[in-house]
């Protein structure tokens, strides 16, 4: 059953990153490529019914997280206290930067808010990118000194930084140069992925401009991702066990390579859903093959002494994950309705929207 419980939160997961990744992407548009007026109306017009929306998946993961994985939960929202209370204020600002600039129409007012929300938007990409690097790179679980556990085995704790930036430190630190690549890597990613969305959406003269901006991101993108493999195979050796056993994992990989290589036609697209299609199969094969070369474990710990929290020692009882199975089978179908519905009736160009205008 924990198995089961693993894949509904990955996906879950995965689908919040698509999803409110294109937010992220879109604000990161706002604040380096939208120039005008009109273009910055029509990012927000993009994302305006359907940001709070995306933001649903988080909650619900966290959800989930709570009732199937509780030792996992506890570990992580204690040791990652302090990014993820700047997480909340960075959603709190971008939320309210959205509904707050059309309330004033005063060119200071409007601009202030327009950099709160492009700035929220930039560093909730960089800081969920460092996140994921926190969990690959692992953590010292139990606090371990001098070879002796001086806190529970599922218990740490991390500043946000270390004096060294050194991610294979004793005394590590939630940002250091590891973390600080990966999340360059899910900035340009995410503002590739949001840019795609503005394209889809919308029929401004950003839209054009954009398909050039997504082109030369692709090269650096291409880079870092190159560039981060190595690094990462350095600080974590990257496990190919899994790949091993099961070959279809592959299919991750591939996804994500398809994703990538694709983006570079985006000149070439005549259909504008072809860009944003191939934007999200790269953050689904690259969170699938993260995800796939890690399993079972789901935080690595960084000592000897005290053992990685997997998928079985973290999971809860069977009977609570069995009772679970049939309220979520619930919200679930509320949930796919819920999304239909909005996609359809949002569907098609929404230049027209008018979002935050009052």
């Amino acid at each position: 059953m924990e198995i089961f419980w693993f894949i509904v939160l990955m996906i879950m997961l995965g689908i919040y990153v698509i999803l409110d990744g294109y937010d992220f992407g879109a604000g990161i548009v706002h604040l380096f490529f939208a120039k005008t007026e009109e273009e910055r109306k029509a990012v927000t017009n993009s994302i305006g019914p359907f940001w709070d929306a995306n933001e649903v998946w988080l909650i619900a993961s966290g959800g989930v997280l709570f009732f199937t994985f509780p030792t996992l939960y506890a570990s992580a929202f204690s040791g990652f206290y302090l990014p993820l209370m700047l997480v909340l204020w960075l959603l709190i600002f971008r939320a309210i930067s959205l509904e707050l600039r059309g309330q004033v129409h005063n060119r200071m007012w409007e601009a202030l808010w327009d950099k709160a929300f492009g700035l929220a938007s930039l560093l909730l990409a960089l800081f969920f990118g460092a996140a994921l690097g926190n969990v690959v790179r692992g953590v010292n679980l139990g606090m371990v000194e001098n070879g002796v556990s001086t806190q529970e085995p599922h218990y740490f704790f991390l500043a946000l930084w270390n004096p060294t930036f050194d991610p294979l430190a004793e005394h590590q630190g939630i940002i250091d140069w590891f973390t600080i690549l990966l999340g360059l890597v899910a900035v340009v990613t995410l503002t590739i992925h949001g840019a795609n969305w503005i394209i889809l959406k919308t029929s401004s003269s950003l839209s054009q401009r954009l398909k050039d901006v997504i082109f030369k991101l692709n090269f650096v993108l291409l880079f870092l991702v190159i560039l981060s493999a190595f690094v990462w195979h350095y600080v974590k050796p990257i496990s190919l066990h899994n790949f091993g056993t099961y070959y279809w994992l592959w299919i991750f990989p591939i996804i994500a390579g398809i994703g990538l290589f694709g983006q570079f036609q985006i000149k070439k697209f005549k259909k504008d859903l072809s860009g944003f299609i191939f934007s999200a199969l790269f953050i689904f094969g690259s969170f699938g093959s993260t995800i796939a070369s890690m399993f079972p474990i789901l935080l690595p710990s960084t000592n000897n002494v005290n053992p990685s929290l997997t998928v079985q020692n973290v999971a809860a009882h069977e009977y609570g994950l069995s009772v679970g199975l049939g309220w979520f089978s619930v919200a679930a179908v509320l949930v796919i309705v819920y999304f239909i519905i909005q996609f359809k009736v949002f569907k098609g160009k929404l230049d027209d929207v008018g979002y935050g205008d009052h």
